[in-house]
């Protein structure tokens, strides 16, 4: 585990961020850089496409749509 230094105006961002997600300011930082990482790897993805494969990483299927369901 190391220390990373962000600017004041990012940490508030985070920790605003971290409050509506439930999450801890850490926990959110990481998960900013982590999806950051996979939008860079994966510029071809959408945000959405990340978080599925993610769940699915996790072998967690969400629920799909009804319309989804038929294509």
């Amino acid at each position: 585990m190391g220390i990373i230094k962000v600017s004041d105006e990012l940490h508030q961002e985070i920790r605003k961020a971290s409050a509506v997600m439930a999450r801890s300011i850490n926990a959110q930082a990481e998960f900013w850089a982590k999806m950051g990482m996979l939008a860079e790897l994966n510029p071809h993805l959408t945000y959405s496409e990340l978080i599925k494969q993610e769940l699915a990483k996790a072998d967690l299927h969400p629920l799909v749509r009804s319309e989804e369901r038929h294509e």
